[in-house]
């Protein structure tokens, strides 16, 4: 906590691109309403924002990956229960190279898809995920 009575909070995720199809999960926002987005989630103890992204993959999605490069630094604040909450969000990119395609955590990802440039836009809310989607076409990654 910071002095502000904000909470910081760091996170890092994966955009997997597989034959020019983004790998999209659909969660539960913090209203419980289900949204479609790339996985990501916290950093664990000692863990870096690297090994944050793949564990986070692995388990939201199934898949084994390795990171091509780091993709965009994502910053935003929301309130979490009245407190607001500054969060950074270390995006890379990645490709798949394995793994069963299972959830390790079914109950968090009800849903996973390979989708299309024109379906992730349509399906994505987040401003953050469509900043990612932004960055990947002026790149021609999609």
């Amino acid at each position: 906590m910071t002095g502000t009575g904000e909470k910081k909070e760091f996170s890092a995720g994966g955009v997997v691109i597989k034959d020019g199809r983004l790998l999209l999960i659909k969660m539960r926002n913090l209203s419980g309403e289900e949204v479609w987005t790339f996985p990501k989630g916290h950093l664990e103890e000692g863990e870096t924002p690297e090994l944050a992204a793949l564990r986070e993959v692995k388990e939201e999605a199934g898949l084994d990956c390795l990171i091509l490069r780091p993709l965009h630094v994502a910053r935003y604040s929301f309130l979490r229960r009245s407190v607001p909450v500054d969060k950074r969000v270390d995006w890379f990119l990645m490709e798949a190279t394995g793994g069963d395609g299972r959830a390790l955590t079914p109950d968090e990802v009800p849903d996973k898809r390979w989708a299309s440039p024109a379906e992730a836009e349509e399906l994505l809310k987040y401003p953050s995920d469509l900043r990612l989607m932004e960055i990947l076409r002026a790149e021609k990654k999609i």
